[in-house]
């Protein structure tokens, strides 16, 4: 270990002697700065310390070709400094080091994890991709701010994103965020979705009416993908969820019980879904499938659809419903029973809803349908005072 007074002319005219690989140069005005110089050519500055524990650390200040001499000695003081105060600064580097990504621990972490038990782990790599990687993704996560996901926020919104997506990426990135902590993750110790609030979510319950119901039932008959529509159909007849018709065998359907089996529905317990007559001659008149256990498989793969999405986008636009979600199906389904003057607790059960709270959006409905009954007895009344 050769030592020298290293000067720029030194550090410029240095060269790695023939058949070594590297040679060391200790500066001797400074204790534990060096100059290492390669067979390659290459020259890189480094400085030696002792951390708190009595072990002997190499830290590298930067390529020769890069910084000077004045600089790398600035930085190697800098370097000593922290060793004796505090953080050890090799220590520092090989923290910073072990930060992931977001990107990183979304791929080698979050999605391996919630794969082994979160159902719905689908729709989390798809906000993931869609929206918060292509932004985020590339962030140490000890650099994503609040300022950060609430740019993220307001661009959706001014794209014009609803409420309950903008939610579902604060929701998902606060449950990452908490799982890396409680996981020690470095970085992750504190979450920057912290102060964040979510937006007032906005039901956008749209009904059917007794004409428009017509146009769509003429332009799911006439549809060329007869497969789809009569899912849809029986989505309109049943106020299903889509997948809970859109994979459902033919083993599900009790002709005796006229019901028809959701082994798993959304609240994760099994269900079973009321046939009525309309419902029941629909099904009947499906083709089966030799060997194919699906009731709706697709023409194509012989598996359930993953999505109605461009059958129902021709059947609403020939309908003139081009407003309407496929979702609001159920809600039409929900306003035929409560406008008919079934109670709440019934539509609750028809829906499968958990919880009663869930129908209760539904209750300004109920609502209307007593207040046409009211009239009802008003009428009555006046044409009694008519003939007095």
């Amino acid at each position: 270990m050769p030592k020298v007074r290293l000067t720029s002319t030194f550090v410029e005219i240095s060269a790695c002697p023939s058949g070594r690989s590297k040679i060391d140069f200790f500066d001797t005005d400074r204790r534990g700065f060096l100059l290492e110089v390669r067979n390659s050519g290459g020259k890189t500055y480094y400085q030696r310390y002792t951390d708190t524990r009595g072990r002997e650390r190499q830290f590298k200040l930067g390529a020769a070709d890069i910084i000077t001499l004045v600089q790398a000695r600035r930085k190697a003081r800098t370097v000593l400094a922290q060793a004796v105060l505090g953080p050890d600064p090799q220590a520092r580097r090989k923290e910073l080091r072990a930060i992931p990504t977001l990107s990183e621990f979304v791929r080698d972490r979050y999605l391996p994890h919630i794969k082994g038990y979160k159902r719905s782990w689908v729709t989390d790599e798809t906000i993931l991709r869609l929206h918060i990687l292509p932004v985020l993704g590339p962030l140490p996560v000890d650099a994503l701010t609040s300022e950060a996901i609430a740019d993220l926020l307001k661009r959706m919104q001014e794209g014009g994103y609803a409420s309950g997506t903008t939610n579902r990426v604060l929701v998902l990135l606060r449950f990452i965020f908490n799982l890396g902590r409680k996981w020690k993750v470095p970085g992750m110790s504190q979450s920057p979705t912290l102060g964040l609030a979510t937006a007032p979510d906005v039901h956008r319950n749209r009904f059917l009416t007794a004409a428009e119901t017509g146009h769509l039932i003429a332009a799911i008959d006439a549809d060329e993908n007869q497969v789809a529509a009569q899912a849809i159909k029986l989505l309109l007849l049943t106020g299903g969820r889509r997948n809970e018709i859109t994979h459902a065998k033919w083993d599900y359907v009790n002709w005796e019980k006229r019901t028809l089996l959701v082994p798993m529905s959304k609240s994760g317990r099994p269900r079973s879904i009321a046939l009525n007559g309309p419902a029941l001659t629909l099904l009947r008149s499906i083709p089966r499938t030799p060997g194919n256990p699906f009731i709706f498989p697709s023409p194509i793969t012989g598996r359930p659809c993953p999505s109605l999405f461009f059958p129902w986008d021709r059947i609403r636009s020939r309908a003139g419903l081009c407003g309407v979600r496929l979702h609001d199906l159920r809600h039409s389904f929900a306003s035929f029973l409560v406008n008919q003057g079934v109670s709440l607790y019934v539509v609750q059960g028809l829906l499968g809803h958990a919880h009663a709270r869930t129908t209760q959006r539904y209750a300004h409905l109920a609502q209307e349908t007593l207040l046409d009954a009211a009239e009802v007895v008003a009428t009555v009344i006046e044409q009694r005072s008519i003939n007095l």
